[in-house]
């Protein structure tokens, strides 16, 4: 499966430090534009076939949705499915790791995988968001570049 969209950057930080701020879901809305956090479900962490609860903000819209971690390679790939309150697919996100010379080099990817009824009217009736593509570029293009200035001020520090 193509990812719909995929950006990628490179940072000064090893994979491994990478890997630990992209797993991080409950603390994403420091990075993310659109998400604020959540909570991972069942006691766990981040693992294959976790589940997580996210939350999201728009303005005043705010929604949540269900997400269960479906690619787990340690410093390497994280990947995981993004479901509606009511189990309905919305997307997959994925981060894909691979060392550099100057640190790594993050790919985020977005792959589109609702319904045409989620697509057309569920998701821009809840996250106030008619052109989810669009939005999507700009916000991997942040948090993207959130990540590459977290290893820059750790790599001043």
């Amino acid at each position: 499966m193509e990812p719909t969209i995929s950006r990628r950057v490179t940072v000064s930080a090893d994979p491994g430090t990478v890997w630990s701020w992209v797993t991080d879901l409950p603390r994403m809305g420091e990075l993310s534009p659109e998400n604020v956090g959540g909570r991972w479900l069942g006691g766990g962490g981040p693992a294959l076939g976790a589940r997580f609860r996210g939350r999201n903000r728009n303005g005043e819209l705010q929604w949540w949705t269900r997400v269960r971690v479906v690619a787990f390679e340690p410093d390497r790939r994280f990947a995981f499915d993004v479901r509606t309150p009511l189990g309905s697919r919305v997307s997959r996100w994925e981060y894909v790791l691979a060392p550099a010379a100057e640190g790594c080099v993050v790919t985020e990817n977005w792959y589109r995988i609702g319904s045409w009824v989620v697509r057309k009217f569920m998701g821009p009736r809840v996250t106030g968001r008619a052109d989810r593509p669009g939005y999507n570029v700009e916000s991997i293009e942040h948090t993207l570049a959130a990540l590459k200035a977290r290893a820059a001020e750790r790599a001043a520090a």
